[in-house]
């Protein structure tokens, strides 16, 4: 019995040193928050609650869109990660904007974007409208193209939100222009191209009849919901 105890602390003790011998690799630290540069960590830390697992059926924007990757360019993006979007719940990430990213994560996160969504041939040769949202629009003919081409599918109990006061509250002019040029397949909402209902091709579009639209969205607007709303809180570590 003595034999045997002792042969088990000698051997508690070889695997032990063996733990700490020469050569043999030791578990590495996790690195600090502000130096991780992997995409599936930022994204899922940051960005998959709003924009959903895998970039699509979040609340907000469907990233892996790539439609949406072909409309935005780099710069924009980097501007949106960096500084929110004012008139939604898109807070600032940046350090420099009061968040929590440093300004190489957020590169990290457009490439990782770009790496994993982004497809050449997403617009198949089409030009799309412009994706900034000019001032100026015409809210009465809007209203027209509005109720020709997209009133068919965004009423009834289940989709009349898109002209609820409340909604409109939650979405910026930008993001709502975003939406209607390059659609959101993960929700079944087609892009310019495709406005008539159940997926046929009607008349694209025009940039001013986008703009059009957005600016006869954005005049139902309740101010008094918009000063309700929520307002996104910056990130903080």
């Amino acid at each position: 019995m003595r034999l045997r105890l002792f042969a088990s602390l000698v051997l508690s003790v070889s695997l032990a040193g063996c733990a700490s011998a020469p050569g043999r690799p030791k578990a590495e630290p996790d690195p600090p928050p502000d130096q991780v540069l992997d995409f599936p960590a930022l994204y899922s830390a940051n960005c998959v609650a709003c924009h959903g697992r895998g970039g699509e059926n979040g609340p907000a924007m469907d990233l892996a869109n790539p439609e949406f990757e072909a409309l935005v360019d780099d710069a924009t993006l980097r501007k949106i990660i960096t500084s929110g979007m004012p008139g939604t719940q898109m807070p600032a990430w940046a350090q420099s904007a009061g968040g929590m990213l440093t300004a190489q994560q957020v590169d990290a996160i457009v490439t990782g974007m770009r790496k994993e969504w982004a497809k050449g041939d997403a617009l198949a040769g089409a030009a799309p409208p412009p994706f900034q949202q000019p001032q100026g629009g015409d809210m009465h003919h809007g209203q027209q193209v509005y109720q020709a081409s997209c009133a068919s599918c965004h009423q009834g109990p289940s989709r009349e939100q898109i002209t609820s006061p409340l909604y409109l509250s939650l979405v910026s002019d930008q993001a709502l222009r975003s939406i209607i040029i390059a659609g959101r397949p993960d929700i079944g909402q087609p892009d310019w191209r495709h406005d008539t209902p159940n997926g046929a091709e009607g008349q694209p579009l025009s940039a001013q009849d986008v703009t059009d639209i957005v600016t006869y969205l954005a005049s139902l607007r309740n101010p008094a919901a918009v000063s309700a709303a929520p307002t996104p809180i910056p990130p903080r570590r």
